[in-house]
């Protein structure tokens, strides 16, 4: 019996990782041949040598490694420390990564490469390497179930990955997943699939679909679906927020708090950027959309920008920026363009003038309207937004900092991203490099960014004192009890943050403002 290593190289421990878990089960059923498959599931973070002792250990006959834009700069030195360690295996690469780029990954020692879907490939070549002729395929449509009894073991609280389409209608080109349809996975089944992951154990389900609601009435029952479950896993979708309807609006409004998650593209507001990308988005009812799910409170909506796209300069993508903002969502996502192989937009990069780096993730360098530091401005900014809204930090101070000082939202941003680089900065440190920022903006007084900050800092982290900053102006800590902390602000408002009440959609603890007597002691709001 012949023994297969399927190798998973993701960037970070808490995502699982579905195509090989699809693959294992595709060569149990598929290949002819017998063989014994051992899936190793390792990370970015670990070292070439480590990774390579976890399949060593395994003693392979054969090593599948499915290869993405996050782990191809890993791969030539693993490969090689495979082929030294292990010479008698043979080396099998798949994936996106691999399949468009099959010339670099042989040269670099890959015995084989298969490209596109691995369901029935990766069987067929096991058969045809050990002499056994490949098995007919069944039905072209068919849907593997990889959430086995060892699967699921896995998890162990990890993020869960759910395939129930595959294609996306639209043919964005700087992506990959579009332009040879959509095919999907049998309604009931996927209905089925859904229960089971929400029985697993995963804390987060995420849905692979690329354009989840491209079809309404089956997004609209699986939606149903996940609304009626008894868990408390949350769920992610991949959604084009133009594509709502009301009903299906009416419908979200009704999920249990946090149970959904949305990740919206909207990627630009620059009509000449999205019309060379061939992207088609209704900007204005998207928006509109977003705006209204935000209303409830019940669903966490992430927004996606892509900066680096033609013809979008600094001052249009600021443009974009501040749009996007204002919509409110609870994060916005600031990305830099990946030029990938096998997409539309790398073959034109030459002809358009984009400068990218040739290592992965291929992001660009430069470009006729964005210079090299330009993309550092923005790289500055995503920094600062990444740091402070994007987890759900300091809301209350960005929001009185805007108020007061009249700043477009880029502008705040930029301007902290150049005062206060956070790269592993202690979230104390960094609080103080932000009062030190805003102090200097117009309009800002002094008790009220403190207040702002002390709120923020409450409502955000449970268990750390108040930064020694902080307490400057006159901030008074009352007490700690079992349940929270109380303080008396500097305009003798009192402020107690509920550490047993956490916001399910935004992870923010509860904050109670209550009036404080004379003699400054806080009347605290009666629990039982």
């Amino acid at each position: 019996m012949k023994k297969l290593v399927l190798l998973a190289i993701g960037a970070k421990y808490v995502h699982s990782t579905l195509s090989v878990w699809v693959l294992a089960e595709s060569v149990s059923r598929y290949a002819r041949v017998s063989v014994e498959t051992d899936v190793v599931e390792a990370t970015i973070r670990q070292s070439e040598d480590e990774i390579a002792g976890m399949v060593e250990a395994r003693n392979p006959d054969i090593i599948g490694i499915s290869t993405y834009v996050w782990n191809a700069g890993k791969l030539p030195g693993l490969l090689a420390l495979l082929r030294e360690r292990i010479p008698g295996a043979m080396l099998v690469l798949g994936g996106p990564e691999a399949s468009h780029n099959a010339a670099y990954w042989l040269a670099q020692g890959a015995g084989h490469v298969l490209s596109g879907e691995g369901e029935r490939s990766l069987p067929a070549l096991l058969d045809a390497l050990f002499g056994e002729p490949p098995a007919p395929p069944e039905t072209e449509d068919e849907w593997i179930d990889p959430y086995n009894e060892r699967y699921l073991k896995t998890l162990n609280g990890r993020i869960a990955y759910l395939e129930t389409s595959r294609g996306c209608p639209f043919r964005c080109a700087f992506c990959l997943s579009g332009g040879s349809g959509v095919r999907f996975l049998p309604l009931n089944e996927a209905k089925e699939r859904i229960r089971k992951l929400a029985r697993s154990g995963a804390k987060t389900v995420k849905l692979v679909d690329r354009t989840f609601n491209c079809d309404a009435a089956r997004a609209v029952e699986l939606f149903q679906t996940v609304i009626a479950l008894d868990t408390n896993c949350r769920f992610h979708f991949e959604a084009a927020a133009d594509l709502f309807d009301q009903p299906t609006l009416e419908l979200l409004q009704t999920a249990p708090p946090g149970r959904i998650q949305l990740e919206i593209g909207l990627q630009s507001y620059h009509q000449p950027a999205l019309n060379a990308v061939n992207r088609k988005t209704d900007l204005e009812k998207a928006g509109k959309n977003v705006m209204t799910l935000l209303q409830k409170g019940n669903i966490h909506i992430h927004v996606d920008l892509i900066a680096g796209l033609p013809y979008e300069t600094l001052a249009h993508f600021q443009n974009s920026f501040d749009k996007a903002y204002k919509l409110g969502a609870h994060t916005l996502q600031l990305g830099f363009l990946k030029l990938l192989h096998g997409s539309a937009l790398r073959a034109q990069a030459e002809e358009l003038g984009i400068v990218y780096n040739e290592n992965p993730p291929y992001e660009i360098v430069s470009s006729p309207w964005l210079s090299e530091e330009d993309l550092q401005i923005l790289k500055q900014t995503e920094n600062a937004l990444q740091h402070t809204t994007n987890k759900g930090r300091f809301n209350r101070t960005l929001d009185y900092a805007l108020k007061v000082s009249g700043l477009r939202p880029f502008e705040l941003f930029r301007k902290l991203g150049k005062a206060a680089t956070h790269h592993g900065t202690a979230l104390e440190r960094y609080a103080e490099e932000i009062y030190d920022c805003f102090i200097n903006l117009p309009g800002v007084e002094a008790e009220k960014l403190i207040e702002n900050m002390v709120c923020d800092w409450l409502g955000m982290v449970k268990g750390k004192n108040t930064p020694a900053f902080l307490k400057r102006p006159g901030i008074k800590l009352e007490h700690k009890t079992a349940r929270g902390e109380t303080a008396i602000l500097p305009s003798g408002r009192g402020v107690y943050v509920d550490g047993n009440d956490r916001d399910p959609v935004t992870g923010l603890y509860k904050l109670y403002f209550v009036n404080s007597s004379p003699s400054r002691k806080m009347d605290l709001p009666s629990f039982r």
